[in-house]
This record gives structure tokens, sequence and C-alpha cells, in this order.
């Protein structure tokens, strides 16, 4: 899929060479602007891991996301195997597995609430502005529907600790029904176990729930501004493409790339912004040379850094070992 985008379709849009006329002409000033929202944007990640976990360090945080950012960038179920990764970095941190459960499970749950809500937010303000799009509305909508009822099974578990148990055995009915497949019978209580979830995440909420709300909005706003800040860089005014429209199609979009059909949405994401962007009025060498100078900075460049992280943890964890034996 990489391949037929990049080597056949956009070809066939758009002459590599404008595309690389656009990045050339802008100014250093404007590279170095970009530069640093990227690394702010990166930063915000550790702002939200740190929302969510008690006890975790900023330079901690930073290298459980940037590894576990590369690792979803680089490999097929690439956000599994981040989540697995994740979970060995805490443990080796000294944080307990319910309690990694709950940071995981809050900014998960968080990063999904801001990413269904962004598509409404750009159709209320494309409906200010007049520019309301049939495939933004049926995807707001959708983004609508499954963020209300995520934010009701939420409310569930957290209200009363009888509707987390409730739901903690409808969720191991499930998994009982499924074990015939699985081989694997579930393992424990659920209603008990989503009981004593609800009773850690309370006690995290009650002092992290603005922090955290807070950190997760900057975030995916800071990566909308890179896209539109490249945009503007590259020459694509907002006579050309509002940034009504630009947060239009980024919310679109990662709405879409929400379903792992490549590592990161690597080409998906590429070909969803060229044609969204290009459709609200943007010229074509223009646009692809922006989308790509955006996934350069908040797709590419990341991997690197989360192997430089990777390996600063691993030499971490081989340094505090010889301590504990002693």
């Amino acid at each position: 899929m990489v391949l037929v985008i990049f080597v056949f379709f956009l070809p066939r849009v758009v002459d590599y060479e404008d595309v690389w006329s656009a990045i050339r002409a802008m100014t250093w000033l404007e590279v170095l602007t970009l530069a640093v929202l990227s690394v702010a944007n990166q930063a915000t990640y550790w702002l939200v891991e740190v929302s969510a976990r008690p006890g975790l360090g900023y330079r901690q945080a930073m290298k459980i996301t940037q590894t576990s950012t590369a690792v979803a960038n680089t490999l097929p179920g690439g956000a599994a195997l981040g989540a697995g990764l994740q979970t060995a970095m805490y443990l080796s941190y000294g944080f307990v597995p319910k309690d990694i459960a709950i940071s995981l499970a809050l900014t998960g749950a968080w990063n999904t609430f801001v990413k269904l809500a962004m598509p409404v937010v750009a159709l209320l303000l494309l409906a200010l502005s007049g520019g309301v799009g049939g495939a933004l509305f049926a995807s707001a909508m959708v983004g609508l529907v499954v963020l209300i009822g995520s934010i009701l099974v939420l409310g569930i578990v957290l209200r009363s600790e009888h509707g987390a148990v409730a739901v903690g055995r409808a969720f191991g009915a499930v998994l009982s029904s499924l074990s015939p497949l699985t081989r694997r019978p579930p393992k424990g209580d659920w209603g008990a176990s989503v009981s004593d979830f609800r009773r850690r995440t309370i006690e995290v909420l009650r002092t992290r729930w603005a922090p955290l709300t807070g950190a997760t909005i900057l975030s995916h706003v800071t990566l909308y501004l890179v896209l539109l800040l490249t945009l503007r860089h590259v020459g694509v005014g907002n006579e050309a493409v509002s940034w009504q429209e630009v947060l239009a199609a980024f919310s679109f979009v990662r709405l879409l790339s929400a379903i792992p059909i490549t590592p990161g949405g690597v080409g998906v994401v590429e070909l969803g912004l060229t044609a969204t962007l290009v459709a609200a009025g943007g010229g074509e060498a223009r646009v692809v040379a922006a989308v790509l100078v955006y996934r350069l900075l908040t797709f590419v460049l990341p991997i690197p850094i989360g192997a430089v992280s990777y390996f600063l943890w691993q030499h971490e964890v081989a340094r505090r070992k010889p301590a504990e034996v002693n």
C-alpha cells in the first residue's frame, strides 16, 4: 500500500520536483519555527504520561513515550507492541501492574476522547464559516456517537461499584464466550477486577483529571498546529485553505488513522491529507510538500529519537542490576 501511494499514486497527482522546490523555498527561520513547534509537540506527550501516573518523572516519561512511539511507527501491530514495551519500562521503574494498567487506560481513553471530539469541533467551526462537507459531517457524527458511548461506559464504571461490577462481569462473559476460540478461559473475577480498577482510577482522577485533560488537548492541538504552520510556510495561505478546513482535514484523517491499516498510518495519512486539502483548494505541489514535511517532523524523526531513548533505558536498566545484586 505504501509503495502504491508513494510510487504510483502521488507521482500521477504531482511532480516531485515541484514538491522539492516548494520545500526548498522555505527560509531557515521557517524551518526553525517548525522544528521548535515539533519538539514542543513531542514534549506534550510526556506531560500526558506524567499527568496520568503519580510518581513518574519527566525523564522517565520521555523514554517511555518516545520509545513506544518509535515502535508504533515502525512495526505492524505497533500500538499493541508499544503498550507492551511501555508496561516493561514502567515495571523497571518500580510501578506495579495494576497502576500501570490504569495509566495506559487513562492516557488511551483521554486520547480517544479528544480524537473523537475534534471532528465534531471542526464541524461546528466549519458550520460557522459556512463550509460544512458531507464526508466530514458523517465522520463527525460517527465520532460523536462513539464518544458519547465511551463516556457513558466510563461513567457507569466510575459512578458506582455496582455498575463497575456489572461491566466487569459483562466483559468476563464476552471473554468466556470466546474461550473456545482462544483456548484460554478468562482468569479471576472480572467484576472484582473492574471494581478495584474503579477505586484506583478515582484516586488518580480526583487530583489528576484537570492536568490530564489539559495535556491531552494540548498534544492534539500542537500536532494540528504543526500541520497548519507547515502549510503556511510552503505557501498555502488561509485564502486557499482556511484554518478551519485544515482542522477538518486533520481531524478526519486522525479518525481514519485510528484503524491500524499500516504502522503509524504511513501512506494512509499522507493520502488522506493530500486528498482533503487539495479538494479544499490547496495547490497539489504545495500541499504534498507540506504533508511530507509535516510527516517527516511528526512521524519519521520520532523513530530515531525513540531508538536512542530505548538504548538509554536499556543502559539504565543494565547499570541498575549490579547495584541491586550488591
